[in-house]
C-alpha cells in the first residue's frame, strides 16, 4: 500500500510514538494527517510537523479520544476537507500503573488495585483505539458499497490499513495489570478485525514496542529504568520514537507483512 497522497489519522499525536509517526508519514508524502491528543500540545507539534514537511499537511485536533462524538466530528471534517482516511494509527495511551494486590505493612490488609483506574485505562488503551480503527474500516465499507462493490478483490490495491500500538508489556509485565491487559486485548481485536475488515480491502496489525523514550517512560524515573530496564535490553538504551515510527510505516507499506510485529530492542526481562 503506498503511503504517498494517503489521508492518515494518529491519536496521541502531540508525544511519543504518535508525533514521531505523523513526522514520518509526512515525510514519506502523505496528502493530509489528523493529529489527535487531549492536550493542546497537539496544535504545536502539528505545526512542527508541517514547518519540516514545508507545507500544511498535519490538521490538529483537540479532544478526548474516548468521546464519540469527538471521534465522528474528526473523521467528517477530515474526510469532507480532504478526502477518504486510509491510514489509522490509535496510538493515544495510558498508564496506571501499580501492583494487583499489595498488603498494607501497617494493617496487614491485602489492597486491590482500584477498578475505577482499571475502567479508565481499558476506555483509553482498549475501547478507544478499537473503535478510531472501525471507523475508518465502516467509512472505507460504505464509500465501497456506494461504489457497487462487495468483497473486496486485489485489483482495488489496499484500500486501508490499521497498525494498533500493543506493547512488550503484553506478555505481562509486574505492576501493570491493567496495561497488559489492554494490550493483549489489542491483539485479539486485531486478529478479528483483520479477518472481518479484509472484505473491504482493510488490514489491521499490531506493532508491540519495548521500552521507547517517551514521556510515559520517562515517567518511570531515570533510577528505575537504568536498574530494571536497561540491563535486560540488548540495546542497552530506550528505544528511539523515530525507530517504531520507521516500523509502522514499514507495517503500512508492506501488505505482505500481517499480524504482529515486535520491536522490543532484544528485550528480555530476568526471571522474577
Amino acid at each position: 500500500m503506498e503511503i504517498k497522497d494517503r489521508i492518515a489519522l494518529i491519536t496521541g499525536g502531540a508525544s511519543g510514538i504518535g508525533r514521531a509517526v505523523s513526522f514520518e508519514l509526512a515525510a514519506k508524502g502523505v496528502k493530509k494527517i489528523a493529529m489527535v491528543d487531549m492536550t493542546d500540545q497537539v496544535i504545536a507539534a502539528a505545526a512542527e510537523v508541517n514547518k519540516e514537511a514545508g507545507a500544511e499537511i498535519a490538521v490538529p485536533f483537540q479532544g478526548n479520544v474516548t468521546d464519540e462524538a469527538f471521534r465522528q466530528e474528526v473523521f467528517e471534517t477530515m474526510e469532507n476537507d480532504y478526502g477518504m482516511i486510509s491510514i489509522c494509527v490509535p496510538a493515544a495511551g495510558i498508564t496506571r500503573d501499580a501492583l494487583a494486590i499489595k498488603v498494607d505493612k501497617e494493617t496487614k490488609k491485602a489492597n486491590i488495585y482500584p477498578v475505577e483506574n482499571f475502567k479508565l485505562v481499558v476506555d483509553v488503551n482498549l475501547i478507544a483505539p478499537i473503535y478510531w480503527a472501525m471507523q475508518m474500516i465502516a467509512n472505507i465499507a460504505e464509500d465501497r458499497a456506494r461504489e457497487g462493490l462487495k468483497k473486496w478483490h486485489p485489483d482495488e490495491g489496499v484500500r486501508g490499513t490499521v497498525v494498533f500500538i500493543g506493547s512488550i508489556s503484553s506478555q505481562g509485565n509486574k505492576g501493570q495489570v491493567s496495561y497488559a491487559s489492554t494490550k493483549a486485548g489489542l491483539e485479539g481485536a486485531a486478529a478479528t478485525l483483520t479477518k472481518e475488515a479484509i472484505f473491504h480491502g482493510v488490514r489491521c496489525g499490531v506493532i508491540h514496542p519495548g521500552f521507547t523514550d517517551t514521556p510515559m517512560v520517562r515517567a518511570m524515573g531515570e533510577e528505575y529504568i537504568e536498574k530494571y530496564v536497561l540491563p535486560d535490553t540488548q540495546l542497552g538504551r530506550l528505544i528511539r520514537p523515530q525507530e517504531i515510527a520507521d516500523a509502522i510505516c514499514f507495517m503500512i507499506s508492506n501488505s505482505a507483512v500481517s499480524g504482529e510485529l515486535w520491536a522490543d530492542a532484544g528485550w528480555h526481562p530476568s526471571p522474577a
